[in-house]
Protein backbone atom coordinates (compact mmCIF):
# COMPACT_ATOMS: atom_id res chain seq x y z
CA UNK A 1 0.00 0.00 0.00
CA UNK A 2 1.43 3.36 -0.90
CA UNK A 3 1.26 6.01 1.74
CA UNK A 4 -0.51 9.07 0.33
CA UNK A 5 0.73 11.34 3.10
CA UNK A 6 4.02 12.04 4.85
CA UNK A 7 5.63 9.91 7.53
CA UNK A 8 5.00 12.76 9.98
CA UNK A 9 1.28 12.74 9.17
CA UNK A 10 1.24 8.96 9.62
CA UNK A 11 2.84 9.28 13.06
CA UNK A 12 0.39 12.04 13.97
CA UNK A 13 -2.56 9.82 13.02
CA UNK A 14 -1.12 6.92 15.03
CA UNK A 15 -0.65 9.11 18.10
CA UNK A 16 -4.31 10.19 17.98
CA UNK A 17 -5.77 6.70 17.55
CA UNK A 18 -5.96 5.84 21.29
CA UNK A 19 -7.81 9.06 22.12
CA UNK A 20 -10.17 8.79 19.16
CA UNK A 21 -10.91 5.06 19.38
CA UNK A 22 -10.33 4.24 23.04
CA UNK A 23 -7.90 1.47 22.04
CA UNK A 24 -4.11 1.44 21.88
CA UNK A 25 -2.37 0.91 18.54
CA UNK A 26 -1.15 -2.49 19.75
CA UNK A 27 -4.75 -3.58 20.23
CA UNK A 28 -5.57 -2.52 16.67
CA UNK A 29 -2.56 -4.33 15.24
CA UNK A 30 -3.63 -7.47 17.11
CA UNK A 31 -7.16 -7.08 15.73
CA UNK A 32 -5.77 -6.99 12.19
CA UNK A 33 -3.63 -10.07 12.93
CA UNK A 34 -6.57 -11.98 14.35
CA UNK A 35 -9.14 -10.69 11.87
CA UNK A 36 -10.24 -12.40 8.70
CA UNK A 37 -7.40 -13.51 6.43
CA UNK A 38 -7.72 -10.58 4.05
CA UNK A 39 -4.79 -9.97 1.73
CA UNK A 40 -5.39 -6.63 0.04
CA UNK A 41 -4.90 -3.41 2.01
CA UNK A 42 -8.21 -1.92 0.93
CA UNK A 43 -10.01 -5.07 2.10
CA UNK A 44 -8.39 -4.75 5.53
CA UNK A 45 -9.30 -1.05 5.69
CA UNK A 46 -12.90 -1.74 4.71
CA UNK A 47 -13.13 -4.54 7.28
CA UNK A 48 -11.86 -2.27 10.09
CA UNK A 49 -14.33 0.43 9.08
CA UNK A 50 -17.29 -1.96 9.02
CA UNK A 51 -16.34 -3.99 12.07
CA UNK A 52 -15.30 -1.14 14.36
CA UNK A 53 -16.86 1.97 12.86
CA UNK A 54 -13.62 3.92 12.56
CA UNK A 55 -12.88 6.43 9.85
CA UNK A 56 -11.04 5.62 6.63
CA UNK A 57 -7.98 7.66 7.61
CA UNK A 58 -7.45 5.88 10.93
CA UNK A 59 -8.15 2.46 9.40
CA UNK A 60 -5.62 3.17 6.65
CA UNK A 61 -3.01 4.28 9.20
CA UNK A 62 -3.56 1.09 11.24
CA UNK A 63 -3.25 -1.17 8.20
CA UNK A 64 -0.19 0.69 6.95
CA UNK A 65 1.50 0.41 10.35
CA UNK A 66 0.58 -3.28 10.53
CA UNK A 67 2.07 -3.94 7.10
CA UNK A 68 5.25 -1.95 7.87
CA UNK A 69 5.82 -3.86 11.11
CA UNK A 70 5.15 -7.19 9.41
CA UNK A 71 7.68 -6.33 6.68
CA UNK A 72 10.26 -5.32 9.32
CA UNK A 73 9.80 -8.65 11.09
CA UNK A 74 10.46 -10.49 7.82
CA UNK A 75 13.73 -8.60 7.36
CA UNK A 76 14.96 -9.34 10.88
Amino acid sequence: MSLMYSAATHQNLLSRIPAVTGREIGDWLKAVDEGPGLVRCEEKIDWLRREYGISYGYAKAIVHEHDMRRAARKLA
